[in-house]
């Protein structure tokens, strides 16, 4: 948390890496399990951290996640929180920023494509998925609906079959 730039999606990246590929912590399922989770709340992908810590070692996990995520960041933002408008008129902040944004965007269409694969796995989720991009993309459909209607539509094909 205290290095992260960009959404909170960026963040996703470090947890898939750690969490799931170097510790064996959790599985992808677990972590999506927890993205969703997340979606409904007030900063979603952090909120994730809280469930994640739950998960791998309950309520004092939980508590520890929750606290390493915010307070690093925090403190860093209130830190350097003076020197942002200097920044802003620097040429090289400039130009570092712009290079972290792309490498943000390269990190979090990586994360999106694992996730993917390992979500969409039959018709009814690739399905699904379809339906959920349209909707955030051309209905501008808040998240927390599309898990609510994923959510329904797993117990109904799944659930109950």
């Amino acid at each position: 948390g205290s290095i992260l730039f960009g959404s909170g999606y960026v963040l996703l990246a470090f947890l898939r890496a750690d969490l799931v590929q170097r510790w064996g912590w959790l599985t992808d399922q677990q972590l999506m399990d927890a993205i969703a989770v997340g979606q409904f709340t007030p900063g979603p992908v952090f909120t994730t951290a809280t469930f994640i810590g739950y998960v791998v070692a309950g309520v004092p996990g939980a508590l520890l996640a929750t606290w390493g995520i915010f307070f690093p960041s925090f403190t860093f933002v209130a830190a350097s929180n003076p020197l942002i408008p200097r920044l802003r008129r620097s040429p090289w902040a400039a130009g570092f920023l712009d290079g972290v944004n792309v490498a943000s965007l390269g990190l979090m269409a990586t994360v999106t494509w694992q996730l993917g694969r390992a979500a969409l796995v039959d018709g009814v989720t690739a399905g699904l998925g379809v339906v959920a991009a349209v909707l955030v993309f051309w209905l501008r459909l808040n998240s927390a609906w599309l898990v609510l209607g994923g959510a329904l539509v797993g117990l109904v094909t799944k659930g109950f079959g």
